[in-house]
């Protein structure tokens, strides 16, 4: 007999959970998309965009995916034959290298594994070789959405600058917008990549961009940028329908217009803390599994995770047997292990990711952590106790601390 009737929670990095606010926002007749309030909507939502990534510079929506994204940034960044360094620390560096690569762009991979962050001093070092300024532009990942490592955006700009280089840097932040401290002006990015359906909390189908008055000047040079992709007429915007290249997502712009006044609501930096201390959570769950099983962090420096999605290896094939039934018994769906092994390897079945992003609080957390407990037990898979009590606990002085706090 199954357990899993009622609703179900779908722990995964994205499309993470929608609250019941943006869902309703969407149950509306299609407004006029030519002026009127669907113009005001949209300078608003550009406006507070910029708030959430601290950028002083330019905001556009594509009405895309992140792999989308990728194509905008890559068409304006790059013209046929450029060359970008892509700094890896998993799947999704490797997946946009590979988009440049098959738009014409000279892709280097500088990899750094899949378990540490960027080192910005071999970055530096790689960028001082590069005399004659090939590289046009530095690529990389804040979070990693497969492999949970957390990229020390700021480190990687000093190294860019101690090089004395040139090269523009492009930042990924699909997985970790909203779900992680960002400030675009502080840390010297040039152009941010991002979507809506993870800490945005809104449903796929939106793609951003940022970008800095240094990328929208060499932006002018590029000749990948195709009408669709071209961020420059979104920027200039002289008329409204050059937003979105064409009609608005009119529904998505009410969408994430009540995603926003949430995150608003709440405090962008009371949003980071809770991630963090949900984050702590499962760090601390899976601390007392590992004392009695093969499972471990994939990252093992807590300093370089993510405080979105935490990625996991249980040995022996368990964690694929473990998601199989906590979605089957228990109603909860975790994340595969994307591009730790190949479906051909015999280590594929040990990896998975648990998502704690977006709009979920400590019972919801706790919850899929107990579904799991019991998954552990049910398969007899080995694993350490106390994991529950050491959850609660991290739970509870994350509380402590906010009470304390001014």
């Amino acid at each position: 007999m199954s357990l899993s009737n009622g609703r179900p929670y779908v722990a995964i990095p994205g499309p993470s959970v929608m609250p019941d606010r943006v869902l309703a926002a969407m149950q509306r007749p299609a407004p006029n998309i030519y002026t009127g309030a669907i113009v005001d909507l949209t300078d608003g939502l550009l406006a507070d965009l910029k708030q959430v990534a601290r950028c002083s510079g330019h905001a556009t929506i594509y009405i895309t995916n992140g792999h989308g994204a990728w194509e905008a940034a890559i068409a304006n960044m790059f013209s046929r034959g450029d060359t970008a360094l892509v700094c890896s620390t998993g799947h999704f560096a490797i997946g946009w290298a590979d988009a440049a690569a098959r738009m014409g762009v000279e892709a280097e991979i500088l990899d750094f594994g899949r378990r540490a962050p960027v080192d910005p001093q071999r970055l530096e070092e790689r960028l001082r070789q590069d005399s004659d300024h090939t590289i046009k532009a530095v690529l990389l990942t804040h979070v990693d959405t497969a492999t949970t490592v957390l990229n020390d955006i700021a480190a990687v700009r000093r190294a860019i600058d101690a090089a004395g280089h040139p090269a523009l840097l492009a930042v990924d932040a699909i997985a970790s917008l909203v779900c992680e401290p960002f400030d675009f002006d502080a840390w010297g990015v040039d152009v941010l990549v991002a979507a809506s359906q993870k800490g945005l909390m809104t449903p796929p189908g939106l793609g951003f961009i940022w970008v800095s008055d240094t990328a929208l000047e060499r932006s002018q040079a590029s000749d990948l940028a195709t009408p669709y992709w071209d961020w420059k007429p979104r920027i200039a915007k002289a008329i409204f329908s050059h937003n979105f290249a064409g009609t608005a997502p009119t529904h998505h712009l009410y969408a994430l217009r009540e995603a926003l006044d949430m995150i608003e609501e709440e405090g962008l930096e009371h949003v980071w803390t809770r991630h963090d201390a949900l984050a702590r959570a499962v760090w601390a769950a899976f601390g007392r599994w590992a004392d009695g099983g093969d499972i471990e962090l994939n990252v093992p420096d807590p300093q370089a995770r993510s405080h979105a999605v935490t990625a996991a290896r249980f040995g022996g094939g368990a964690a694929e047997r473990l998601r199989s039934w906590v979605e089957t018994e228990a109603g909860v769906t975790l994340g595969i292990g994307l591009g730790m092994a190949l479906p051909s390897e015999p280590t594929y079945g040990d990896f998975l990711r648990v998502a704690h992003m977006g709009h979920v609080n400590a019972h919801m957390t706790l919850g899929v952590l107990a579904a799991m407990e019991a998954g552990l037990q049910a398969l007899d898979v080995p694993h350490g106790d106390g994991a529950l009590d050491a959850a609660a606990a991290a739970i509870a002085e994350a509380a402590r601390e906010s009470a304390a706090r001014p």
